[in-house]
């Protein structure tokens, strides 16, 4: 079991590193650091056997908190019970010597856990097996992948009989095939009655494998209880300060990069909810708005805007345009603005996307072109693989073998 008392941790932040030194000198007494308290008065439990899952925004102490548990940190006020053996996989290869091969690694984080060589070498093939890096085992690990790092030390981790297991992040690089292992691989440890910390921003994950959940906002814990609940709170959060965070912007636009003969200079692009509200991140299947202002530099007949929604390693996801929407935008002088909207729901899958725009001629040479003008993120509670959702709907029917075995 794992308890946390009251944790706080407090960093002092310098400007410049030689004020630690100067802070010292006790003329002139004046401070020269800000405090900054990563976690405020965090507390709870988690028993044996129970899966508890750590969700929250970037910065908000996820990774300072797990640290904090397994030793790495002190905290600055309260404290840690933890017992049992502790096994964290908290940082990508930490633990393993670059010059080793992965055999050799296997070996070495076994007996930092306390492991006999004899108890690593029964349980070296099943984490041969697990990591699946074929050849690579007997290589040194500075020529791994990441996912090969990940692979292995994760295999590593959960091989070494700990009584309490500490992930923070560690299936995000890992292939489906693998992430699909580790899953059963949590659902075999929570039979096993093996005590679970992890932290993913993989929202379906944390209400597949969690019994509990915590939301860190800030430092503080927001919210905890059933992972449905606090994960439908954390959305609702993120959907806030989004739509809080989507100020007009002002200058020019920034695109990753930009040409065109400049017929015609987009101005704006904003994308909104139903209501007409600047947002930065919807819920899968929310109405949608995209707005794109331009104004027209010379005169131009019939001319096309387009957009293109792409995922976060540039896949283009969709893409339409006036003329595949069959509107024709007829004729514009020198000096016009047009103000044109593509709505839509938006029916894609939990990530980032970015979206770019464009106004075009009709043969499909470019005006103005901007490559990912904008970013946004889709949310959803529910697990959903790939880049889109579907809304599958389920049919099915028992047939009791009673029933089949009747002439």
């Amino acid at each position: 079991m794992v308890l946390v008392q009251s944790v706080s941790k407090l960093y002092r932040l310098y400007r410049h590193p030689s004020d630690r030194i100067r802070e010292l000198i006790p003329f002139p007494s004046r401070q020269l650091h800000r405090d900054f308290w990563a976690l405020r008065d965090i507390s709870f439990n988690v028993d044996k056997g129970e899966t508890l899952g750590i969700v929250g925004p970037n910065g908000c102490g996820k990774s300072t908190l797990l640290q904090i548990v397994c030793g790495i940190l002190q905290p600055t006020i309260g404290r840690v019970v933890a017992r049992g053996r502790v096994a964290a996989l908290l940082e990508l290869g930490a633990g393993f010597n670059p010059e080793f091969t992965g055999r050799e690694n296997v070996f070495l984080n076994g007996e930092i856990m306390g492991l006999s060589r004899a108890a690593i070498e029964r349980a070296r093939p099943s984490i041969e097996a697990f990591a699946d890096i074929g050849e690579f085992f007997e290589r040194p690990v500075k020529e791994y992948s990441t996912g090969m790092y990940v692979r292995l030390a994760f295999a590593t981790a959960i091989h070494v009989e700990p009584d309490i297991l500490v992930v923070d992040e560690a299936l995000a690089v890992g292939d489906a095939v693998f992430a699909n292992r580790c899953v059963r691989k949590f659902q075999e440890l929570r039979e096993r009655k093996i005590t679970v910390l992890f932290v993913s921003h993989d929202l379906g994950l944390v209400k597949q494998l969690s019994d509990r959940a915590i939301l860190l906002v800030g430092g503080h814990i927001h919210a905890q209880g059933e992972p449905k609940q606090v994960i439908n709170q954390y959305i609702g959060l993120v959907l806030e300060k989004q739509r809080a965070d989507a100020e007009p912007r002002e200058g020019r636009l920034t695109a990753g990069f930009r040409h065109g003969d400049r017929t015609s200079e987009i101005l704006d692009v904003e994308l909104l909810d139903a209501s007409g509200e600047r947002v930065k991140a919807v819920a899968s299947g929310e109405a949608v708005r995209v707005r794109v202002r331009c104004v027209f530099h010379q005169a131009k007949s019939e001319p096309m805007v387009g957009l293109l929604i792409r995922n976060r390693i540039g896949m283009e996801v969709y893409g339409t345009n006036t003329r595949v929407e069959q509107v024709a935008l007829g004729e514009f002088e020198a000096g016009d603005e047009l103000d044109l909207e593509f709505r839509f729901e938006c029916w894609l899958a939990p990530q980032q996307y970015t979206l770019t725009v464009a106004t075009q001629n009709a043969d499909g040479s470019s005006h103005d072109w901007l490559d990912d003008v904008l970013a946004f993120e889709v949310v959803d509670a529910r697990a959903l693989a790939g880049v889109v959702n579907l809304r599958a709907k389920v049919e099915w029917q028992k047939k009791p073998a009673r029933e089949r075995a009747l002439p």
